[in-house]
């Protein structure tokens, strides 16, 4: 930016004149500086607004890669995320879960994944809406399973009615920024890496666009699970969950659209906690089910930035693979587990008695913001295990 000045008025004293200079240039510096705030924060501003106003894009693309056989495998799928003016079911299906690993050789495992900012359902039964920001139009991302060993080849776009840039930093990337630096991503763009999965494990994926915070919050997290050669012991059910907040600028159960507050996120008091992206996700038609002596395997995780005291009322993880690693301890008979921010668990039951199990955090006033699911058990009863009749609604 170049600005023009009048020349000052000759002063016979050189000093006085290299002062005035001075003056000059120094306040031209500051009117420059002033002159890109301001213009910057107006773009900011207005991009802020657009994001507001615009309605998702009528269609999605992503693109999960199953890779259980050898040789480089991509399947692709498509994610619908609304007509303009609705609001979309954003919680992702506790059963898309990525088919266990079988083979003990590496390969090329490629998965496509599109940043999509999408209004979705944030408590359907208020009627309440929110402008999500999603790896292929729901929350969480999709999980992502590849091997030990694999090299990973990540496409990943960013939709054209997004408003902002977005990128992926995936815990499980041994290598600078965890792929982020590489993958900062225009809307209407693409960019690509690659990395090995080194380390086996269960980590996070998130949005590593600045403020990281923002896009997190917005709904940007999801799991990669990295399993040993020949796959985890096979369980019988496996689902895949995760805990996230919501700091809104209204309360909790208001009706209508609620917007992200910036002084909620940076005060760290949110409105909502959810599990998969909303309240109720994961209760009545999207509940989890087994049956009696089922192995249950949950790939939990905190996509966001409180801590998840992780329990299912009226029964005992079994085995839990503390902090989703593998190769190491294993805890058993655990009454809950505690998953930090951007942690995750590996926790497995085997239901012994037929009923509705509550899943919730165990700083249990969060159930009432939100943090409820349940898992619905058939079978034969067994009063040798259990004898009693609901009295009321437990917690």
């Amino acid at each position: 930016m170049a600005s023009t000045y009048a020349s000052p008025r000759p002063n016979p004293e050189p000093g006085n004149n290299y002062r005035a200079v001075a003056a000059w240039t120094a306040l031209a510096s500051i009117i420059t500086v002033t002159l890109t705030v301001l213009i910057g924060a107006f773009y900011w501003v207005d991009a802020q607004v657009k994001a507001q106003a615009e309605n998702a894009p009528s269609t999605s693309s992503g693109t999960t890669a199953a890779a259980h056989g050898h040789g480089t495998t991509t399947t692709t799928t498509t994610t619908t995320a609304g007509s303009a003016g609705s609001a979309v079911e954003i919680a992702r299906a506790a059963t898309d879960v990525a088919p266990p690993i079988a083979r003990t050789v590496p390969t090329t495992v490629q998965y496509n994944l599109q940043t999509v900012e999408v209004e979705g359902a944030l408590d359907p039964a208020n009627g309440t809406t929110y402008k999500y920001w999603t790896f292929n139009g729901k929350v969480p991302g999709p999980m992502l399973r590849v091997m030990q060993g694999d090299t990973v080849v990540i496409h990943l776009s960013n939709a054209d009615g997004s408003a902002f840039t977005h990128s992926i930093d995936l815990h499980a990337v041994s290598g600078t920024g965890g792929g982020s630096g590489a993958s900062q991503t225009l809307k209407g763009a693409n960019s690509t890496f690659s990395f090995k999965a080194l380390n086996p494990g269960l980590y996070l994926y998130h949005c590593a666009t600045a403020p990281v915070a923002t896009h997190v919050a917005n709904g940007m997290y999801g799991m990669i699970l990295v399993e040993p050669p020949g796959g985890l012991p096979r369980v019988d059910r496996e689902y895949y969950v995760m805990q996230g907040e919501m700091y809104t600028n209204a309360a909790f159960g208001t009706k209508g659209h609620v917007e992200l507050s910036e002084t909620k996120l940076l005060s760290e008091q949110p409105n909502y906690y959810v599990f998969d992206g909303r309240v109720g996700a994961l209760t009545g038609a999207g509940a989890l089910h087994a049956s009696v002596g089922d192995r249950v395997r949950i790939y939990f995780g905190v996509g966001t930035f409180k801590s998840s005291a992780f329990h299912v009322i009226g029964t005992i993880f079994d085995t839990v693979y503390p902090d989703g690693g593998v190769g190491g301890p294993l805890e058993r008979n655990v009454g809950l587990v505690n998953v930090p921010a951007g942690g995750t668990t590996m926790a497995e039951i085997v239901f012994r008695v037929p009923g509705t199990y509550v899943i919730v955090d165990h700083a249990l006033q969060r159930v009432q913001e939100g943090a409820s699911g349940q898992i619905i058990v058939d079978g034969p009863p067994d009063p040798s295990i259990f004898n009693g009749s609901a009295q009321m609604t437990p917690h």
